[in-house]
């Protein structure tokens, strides 16, 4: 397979936040309660940020230490349950399992992105992107076990 450029990975990666922010945007209509727009806006401000990086990358004002790396648990509830039909009003939970699945793919197109590319700075940039995602589905199932299964007064 024909090797991408730096340029045409990192525009694809922009595009791709851009794509994020605007699925979280829309899903902000979907939900109900303001808890979970609170959270679906933290979210898409999250994806703009990701958008600002790799266009300061781009652009040469950040060197490939820019985002810092830390232990990943990955609890797999995507893997185990599924994903709700976006269709109409969403429960509160749900919203947060189908974004843990919207990072998930997010995450193996970063790592698949990285695996063509050859030892060095893109390779590096891209695997990081992928732990970063990875850590966007962290918070999501979180999120979504504490809608899903709230802490009672009974412990």
């Amino acid at each position: 397979m024909e090797q991408l450029t730096l340029e045409a990975v990192i525009d694809k990666a922009i595009q791709r936040e851009e794509e994020a922010f605007a699925f979280y945007e829309d899903l902000t209509g979907r939900v109900e309660d303001a808890v979970s727009r609170d959270t679906l806006h933290f979210m898409a401000r999250e994806e703009l940020k990701h958008k600002t990086i790799l266009q300061q990358y781009k652009s040469g004002e950040l060197g490939k230490e820019a985002l810092p790396l830390r232990t990943i648990v990955d609890a797999r509830v995507v893997e185990a349950l599924g994903v709700p039909e976006l269709a109409g009003p969403m429960h509160h939970k749900d919203i947060f399992l189908f974004a843990a699945q919207r990072e998930k793919a997010s995450q193996e197109f970063y790592q698949r992105l990285a695996e063509l590319q050859p030892q060095g700075a893109l390779q590096g940039l891209l695997r990081t992107f992928a732990e970063e995602e990875q850590r966007h589905k962290e918070k999501a199932e979180y999120l979504y076990c504490n809608a899903a299964f709230p802490q009672t007064d009974g412990g």
